[in-house]
């Protein structure tokens, strides 16, 4: 397989990178079932190999609640990606954080409820630090990508993570701006958590589309009005995803988040399920080849 360091994960609207010329389609089996769609993999304009996944597949298939997205970070993982720009559509909890704006939230409220979170389980069980959700040298490339594309960008904010896939209450949406929350979406978990356990870089993208239903002068959230609102901002989105790859062997290293999981594992060696050591050697083989 050709290898990719760069991992892409699109949300609604973004279904594919035009300016990527494709050299390889996988699709993958993984230890836990198959990623939404095959990755493809392509290069940037300085070689860069990028691997792109459609979190909701092709034709928008998935809800939040069903995307696999422990099959599709372990196929990331697979293919050699050490960071995941993640690309989500999302309501907006503040009046100066306007539809069309982006945001690179630096917290996480966690309010799923049905999905799988953790890779750990089954025979293994682990415990990943996790206080700082988004990698904070990767936020920081972004949010100079996002500059340098000319972004109306909100640096740092807490991301609500809700289950959906209806959209909030009226109470709900004024309960979360009570906790001063800067935006809500329905994706960010667990890809985040995932992404952390796997020892890759995370960082998201938000891309505003609607003031969810608080504002009393704008219109509720609607899918025409996210979609409408997506088709403007996905074009700077692929404008901040190109800088970044052009800028890629300049981003810092020192943020930890490739030995994440160093001294996560708390099951002796010789308590551990074989299956499960299995399905996780991908990550953490590294560390038990050495025990």
């Amino acid at each position: 397989m050709v290898e990719a360091k760069l991992g892409v994960i699109g949300g609604s609207g973004i279904y594919d990178v035009e300016d990527l010329t494709i050299i390889d389609e996988v699709a993958m089996d993984t230890p836990f079932g198959k990623p939404s769609d095959p990755v493809r993999i392509g290069t940037s304009g300085k070689g860069l190999n990028i691997a792109f996944i459609s979190r909701h597949g092709k034709g928008h298939r998935y809800l939040p609640t069903e995307v696999n997205s422990r099959a599709n970070i372990w196929a990331l993982k697979k293919l050699g990606v050490t960071k995941i720009f993640s690309l989500s559509a999302v309501g907006s909890l503040k009046e100066e954080m306007a539809p069309t704006h982006v945001c690179t939230p630096d917290q996480i409220i966690d309010r799923t409820r049905s999905r799988d979170n953790s890779f750990f389980g089954e025979g293994v069980v682990g415990h990943v630090t996790f206080a700082d959700p988004f990698c904070n040298c990767f936020r920081k490339a972004i949010n100079e990508a996002a500059r340098a594309s000319d972004a109306t960008l909100h640096e740092g904010g807490i991301y609500v993570c809700m289950e959906g896939p209806l959209f909030s209450t009226r109470a709900e949406s004024n309960l979360h701006r009570s906790w001063g929350a800067s935006i809500i979406g329905m994706t960010a978990l667990p890809e985040a958590k995932l992404a952390r356990e796997a020892e890759i870089c995370y960082a998201t993208l938000a891309l505003i589309t609607d003031y969810d239903c608080w504002h009393e002068e704008e219109e509720d959230v609607s899918v025409e009005m996210v979609l409408e609102t997506m088709n403007k901002n996905s074009i700077l989105a692929k404008k901040v995803l190109k800088t970044v790859a052009e800028n890629f062997d300049a981003i810092e290293e020192d943020c930890g988040c490739s030995e994440a999981a160093k001294y996560a594992v708390m099951t002796a060696p010789e308590a551990m399920d074989k299956h499960t050591v299995e399905k996780l050697s991908l990550f953490y083989g590294k560390y038990w080849d050495k025990s």
